[in-house]
């Protein structure tokens, strides 16, 4: 009997990263007859990269399994208890059980396909609800995300290539995630990966974005009168329609679509698509779509079609558009806010084939500008003169009547050139539009040098991990959307990283502190782009100081969301869907975002030496922003400490005592410790600087003695609340709060990542649970190692001996609902060298955040930035245990089995470094130049690498102690401490 269903499954999402057996009792999967069977499938599994668990009573299971659930009578939670130690949601799950009970509890738990095994009950376990039965468990063969023409990520695969995402066939249920996926982009402009023939409607979202373009708008909801601001939906330059003979304009659709495929190719930027349809008198027509956004020329983009006849001779008529009737309609929650951000919009036609629009936001007032030329293709060759066409008022184009014919094709180009008031250097939108397209060549040219510019970032960028297609895709594409985002990065544009890249428009476009984690796989390839980056901030300092005083409090406080001016674009409430009621967003109290912000200028500095930065932008937000936690602090004499109250931390949960939403949290860890750091580095930093002129700056500042001395001293007496066993308290008063029920509610509720609309709706709140959202004291543990972390908490007299890294890092993993898709990035990096298994599995979950929508449809609106950045950044620093610190690298290895290899290239103080890392050596090659050796330091010893050379360093195997003076004991564990992090 098949194990492979016949027909793409509709159960579920049809793409599995997991598969959990359950055997109803000792008798089951483990008896003998399938102890051959099982250990093979667990093998196959594991080397396509698909995670395994175990839900079984006894012991004596013939293959190692990811995550192992020991239980007496397996029922639906332990399978909820596998999924969550998994790091997979249940519709990413294949379950495999001999037991109709536990089919019905996997169907019911809404597991996303559920096999039955043993053909003899066969009956049973179908009535049951099994969608099917298997003999033998190496029969079994699902979906996987890595399976040629199987139904994985967003509907989309790799087939056998990890730098294509190739999506086959129409998925409308799926549209909007393939729009997201296949952004294009080159950090100045994106384009959503949306076909060309569709408006905004149900199912499609077309998406022009420009970096740092935002407008504000007011709407009443519900007796409330809402502002808010977004990050504006551009004229869409896409739009192509065609009809063949005089029949009516195509619109693709089940029904005449013969074949549809897509491809991403993600080595030069480029989406293809390839389809055939056959219309309503029977002639068959194929269409290949090309489209790309220069990565040469920031202001360029350019689409080009080919038709094709297959069995007819006729007239084909071809229309290029500009429609400037779009609106922001990408995110379904925002659906009752006003979403119309342009204003009409002016067309003119300044030659032949050229149309120029222009259009000005409503509110910020800036002005767009498009300029789109058509042109048969190559450009030159004799062929039909594109007339004006205005469709509607707010499109116009130009029309083309081609003559097809079998083995006849033909091509039709569209090149355009966008700019925006906000640009340099230019007279107005319009004329710098015209000039950009005049200087910008053919569709072919154009892509040719794209090719190379692509290149040459991969050439900085790549990361290769000798992984199978499922894991090398996912980090390439991550890598990116990443580069898309940024590469644009520069003095003159003035525009920050938006959490969800620039692909579409959830969180509004808004800034938020995920720049933390997108820095670090900048700031060791492209630091300039770091820097640039870091200039959003520094130019918005004036609006940090002016809400710090408005808050009675001195310094800089930066928005938890920051969009075009720097105020705090934070909502005051949030509708929960689950209620019907609008209820409090107090997140804006997450003043940590400041921390960051400081935390990723003292990376920037540690990793360049870039002393002139700190001067005239570094310092600047570093002592503004430690003048703020200090205005914050409040002294209890009798204690001798210093306390912060009225915060939350990156939790979100908890804004709040019980009983008291929206006071804040008094000592959260996470921001005393961090504010520690902040003060300690200020501090050091001033020191540092003392060997450079300085005076207009401390002027400026009116920095004095009096003024480091009390950062000195608070740094040193901050408070920290500890549990009983050595655990870091999340806050003070975490220990009297109840134990929540994590098994009632994830059987009840599946996906559980929003608590707190869940606990809303019943009438409860997140703030009478230990429970959080995300890593929040383990964020300590991810940006600092265990013992940079012990030596800080010593500092400020507190003891943190190698048993309590452990148990604080048990605690709350048992305590997270992984509501953030940054939470699998953090829980990998703390669980690196305590659990490498469990490690792993955070992160191919991080990997495949936005791949396979882990949450559930939130992709449509936009990647998570940081989820994309950090996943990336745990292999080429987390593995390799990369620091960056006193003046030299810092390598602690210690990679997973699953990993073959990790190697890439870095810039360190400007000299170029490629590392190798595999499970037995790492090898490392420092590019020639006049400078001198580069100190390394590998686990405790500290090494010189001469210029030119290459230098190869065999690898401790896992578990063998470490002679650092500052590592734990080997008698404790070996290696129970997460990896070190810079």
């Amino acid at each position: 009997m098949s194990g492979v269903p016949e027909h793409p499954p509709t159960h579920g999402a049809g793409a599995y990263g997991a598969v959990v057996l359950a055997p109803a009792a000792p008798g089951g999967v483990s008896a003998r007859r399938h102890a051959r069977e099982a250990a093979a499938l667990f093998a196959r599994l594991r080397a396509d990269g698909v995670l395994t668990g175990l839900v079984a009573p006894g012991t004596g299971f013939p293959g190692p399994a990811d995550v192992v659930v020991p239980t007496g009578a397996a029922d639906g939670a332990d399978l909820l208890t596998a999924a969550r130690l998994l790091c997979v949601e249940p519709e990413h799950i294949a379950v495999v059980t001999d037991s109709p009970r536990l089919v019905r509890a996997a169907a019911a738990c809404g597991f996303g396909l559920v096999a039955g095994l043993d053909g003899a009950s066969g009956g049973r376990l179908r009535a049951a609800g099994a969608h099917l039965v298997i003999d033998r468990l190496d029969a079994l063969e699902v979906p996987l995300p890595s399976t040629p023409g199987g139904p994985p990520w967003g509907g989309g695969h790799g087939g056998h290539s990890a730098w294509n995402l190739r999506h086959d066939g129409l998925d409308p249920a799926r549209e909007g995630t393939r729009e997201a996926l296949c952004t294009l982009a080159n950090g100045y402009l994106a384009t959503r990966g949306s076909a060309c023939e569709f408006p905004a409607d149900g199912t499609h979202c077309p998406g022009t974005y420009l970096a740092g373009v935002y407008n504000r708008l007011r709407t009443t909801v519900d007796g409330r009168t809402l502002e808010h601001e977004h990050l504006v939906n551009a004229p869409d330059w896409t739009r192509l329609q065609y009809r063949t003979g005089d029949g009516p304009w195509f619109a693709p659709a089940p029904g005449n679509v013969l074949s549809w495929e897509q491809d991403l190719d993600l080595r030069t930027g480029v989406l293809t698509r390839r389809l055939r349809f056959r219309d309503g008198a029977g002639r068959t027509t194929r269409v290949t779509t090309r489209r790309f956004v220069s990565m040469e020329r920031r202001h360029v983009a350019a689409q080009d079609a080919e038709f094709e006849a297959e069995d007819w001779s006729g007239a084909l008529t071809v229309r290029t558009l500009v429609d400037a009737g779009v609106a922001n309609r990408n995110v379904r929650d925002d659906a009752a806010l006003a979403h119309h951000h342009l204003g009409d919009p002016h067309f003119t036609r300044p030659a032949p084939g050229v149309l120029l629009a222009e259009v000005r936001t409503g509110q910020s007032g800036v002005g767009i500008a498009v300029a789109a030329r058509t042109t048969t293709v190559p450009e030159g060759r004799a062929g039909p003169r594109p007339d004006p066409v205005r469709p509607g008022p707010r499109a116009a184009g130009h029309e083309l009547r081609l003559r097809l014919a079998p083995g006849r094709p033909a091509r039709v180009g569209t090149v355009v050139a966008v700019t925006t008031s906000h640009d340099r250097a230019i007279s107005t939108p319009a004329l710098a539009a015209l000039a950009e397209l005049g200087r910008a060549g053919g569709v072919d040219e154009l892509l040719a040098e794209h090719r190379t510019a692509w290149q040459s970032l991969w050439a900085a960028f790549a990361v290769s991990t000798g992984a199978r297609g499922r894991q090398s895709l996912a980090v390439n594409l991550n890598t990116f959307h990443v580069l898309q985002t940024v590469a644009a990065a520069d003095p003159d544009l003035d525009a920050g990283v938006p959490a969800r890249g620039l692909h579409g428009e959830g969180y509004r476009g808004h800034v938020f502190w995920d720049e933390m984690f997108v820095y670090p796989m900048l700031t060791l390839r492209r630091p300039e782009w770091t820097r640039a980056l870091l200039a959003y901030r520094y130019r918005r300092l004036p609006a940090a100081r002016a809400a710090a005083r408005a808050a009675g409090h001195e310094g800089a406080m930066f928005p938890w969301r920051s969009g075009s001016d720097g105020r705090e674009e934070t909502p005051s409430v949030l509708f929960n869907p689950r209620s019907g009621h609008w209820m409090p967003d107090n997140s804006r109290l997450q003043r940590h975002v400041g921390l960051a912000i400081a935390h990723s200028v003292w990376q920037y500095y540690e990793a360049t030496g870039d002393t002139r930065f700190l001067i005239e932008q570094g310092a600047e937000l570093v002592v503004e922003i430690a003048r703020f936690f200090t205005s914050l602090t409040t002294y209890d004499p009798e204690a001798d400490r210093w306390d912060i109250d009225g915060v939350m931390g990156p939790d979100e949960y908890h804004d709040g005592r019980p009983g008291a939403p929206g006071s804040g949290l008094r000592n959260n860890a996470y921001t005393n410790v961090m504010t520690a750091w902040l003060l300690t580095r200020a501090v050091e930093m001033v020191a540092r600087l003392e060997e450079h002129y300085c005076g207009p700056l401390w002027q400026r500042l009116d920095l004095g003695e009096d003024e480091v001395a009390r950062w000195d001293r608070i740094r040193t007496r901050l408070r920290v609340p500890f549990l009983t066993d050595g655990v870091i308290a999340q806050f003070e008063g975490y220990e009297q709060l109840a134990e929540f029920d994590w098994e009632g509610y994830r059987a009840r509720y599946g996906n559980i990542g929003r608590l707190d609309l869940i606990l809303e709706a019943e009438g409860r709140s997140p703030n009478d649970h230990r429970l959080t959202k995300q890593a929040d004291v383990l964020m300590l543990l991810y940006l600092f190692s265990a013992e940079e972390l012990r030596e800080l908490l010593a500092r400020m007299g507190y003891a943190f001996p190698a048993e309590a890294v452990r148990a604080t890092v048990e605690h709350y993993t048992a305590r997270s609902a992984h509501g953030s898709t940054l939470s699998g990035v953090v829980h990998s990096w703390v669980e690196a060298r305590r659990d490498r298994r469990s490690s792993w599995a955070y992160l191919t979950h991080a990997l495949d955040s936005d791949l396979a929508d882990v949450q559930g449809g939130t992709t449509r609106e936009g990647v998570h930035l940081g989820a994309m950045a950090g996943s990336v950044d745990i292999l080429t620093r987390c593995y390799t245990g990369l620091e960056l610190r006193e003046g030299m690298l810092w390598l602690h290895p210690v990679i997973p089995p699953e990993l073959p290899e990790v190697s890439f290239s870095l810039l360190y103080r400007g000299r170029p470094v490629q590392l190798e890392l595999t499970g037995d050596a790492l090898r490392l090659y420092l590019g020639p130049g006049p400078a001198g050796p580069l100190r390394l330091r590998l686990d405790d010893r500290v090494h010189e690498l001469a210029p030119g050379r290459l230098h190869e360093f065999p690898i401790r195997s896992p578990g063998t102690p470490r002679t650092d003076a500052r590592a734990a004991p080997a008698a404790t564990a070996p290696d129970p401490e997460p990896t070190p992090h810079a």
